[in-house]
């Protein structure tokens, strides 16, 4: 799990309520602090999980080849962790780290990226929307959001905070929380891509005017054609993957029984075939694109392009 957050948000709350949560898991623990010295692996609770702490940088940045690095070394030690746990800096934005998991092929073979976990201050988040770019691509590139210190704010305002969130990120499931108290079985086990999450969306396009960043959901209930799927794919991500900051689907392929689950990140892309369909399922196929400036007419277009003649 990667977790992310602006400052203050509460992501080292949360880090602790996972390592005390009583559950069997055994945990690895990445910290990544913006100073030279660094106090945040003092306030992790005492626990038997190995604490790495990688200070004065960015792991999104400058310290991203010491993460690698990390990751490597705990995958030396088989049976030693059954989850690591990489929690970045509040000024982080959690799209490079992502990438790791997507660029590194030790990686991708080894581990699946479980979530991206972002805490949300629901009493600050409006201001941090409006001058900080970073808080809104945590949004954005979340899988799992917290909404947390909920008692600071009224009810009117939550709805208005949620509805924002919603703009940026339509297929995270948003989780409200007091001092990060969420049901941590909501956020661990999920694999990546919330296939229940993407296929219950429906069609949704939004902008938040103060972030530039927006979504846009397309469903085609026809079957698709792998060859012309993929091609438009990877035109379409190594063409505008700087402004696609995340994309999601699950699609119906013609002549193939299993679908087929896609992940983008910026300009990089990765799909793999899981679960049949089941025969009581309706066969569809379902794409979540957040960027920035993204022309949902001709995104639209291109999914079309991709079905197959009746």
């Amino acid at each position: 799990m990667v977790l992310t957050g602006f400052l203050g948000a509460g992501k080292t709350t949360l880090l602790n309520r996972i390592l005390s949560g009583g559950d069997r898991r055994r945990y690895a623990v990445i910290v990544n602090e913006f100073g030279e010295i660094g106090i945040d692996g003092d306030l992790i609770v005492s626990t038997e999980e190995e604490l790495f702490e990688m200070s004065n940088g960015c792991i999104c940045c400058s310290v991203r080849g010491d993460l690698v690095r990390t990751l490597h070394q705990l995958l030396s030690r088989p049976g030693a962790f059954d989850c690591i746990l990489i929690e970045t800096t509040g000024v982080a934005n959690p799209g490079p780290v992502i990438q790791t998991f997507f660029i590194d092929h030790v990686l991708k073979a080894r581990m699946v990226l479980d979530s991206v976990t972002t805490v949300v201050d629901a009493a600050h988040i409006g201001l941090r929307l409006a001058d900080t770019p970073a808080a809104a691509e945590q949004i954005a590139f979340a899988d799992q959001i917290i909404l947390n210190k909920t008692e600071l704010v009224g009810g009117a305002e939550l709805k208005a905070v949620e509805a924002r969130l919603r703009t940026l990120n339509p297929f995270a499931p948003i989780h409200p929380a007091q001092r990060a108290e969420v049901d941590l079985r909501q956020l661990l086990g999920h694999r990546g891509v919330d296939s229940q999450q993407l296929m219950s969306l429906r069609q949704f396009s939004d902008a938040s005017h103060d972030t530039c960043i927006s979504s846009v959901s397309l469903t085609s209930h026809t079957p698709l054609d792998g060859a012309k799927l993929s091609e438009w794919l990877e035109g379409l991500v190594a063409a505008h993957g700087a402004d696609i900051l995340r994309g999601k689907g699950i699609f119906d392929l013609r002549g193939e029984e299993r679908r087929l689950v896609f992940q983008s990140v910026h300009m990089l892309l990765e799909a793999d075939f899981q679960r049949e369909w089941r025969p009581e399922e309706p066969r569809f196929s379902r794409l979540v694109f957040i960027g920035r400036d993204l022309d949902r007419p001709a995104l639209a277009a291109g999914l079309a392009a991709c079905e197959m003649a009746a």
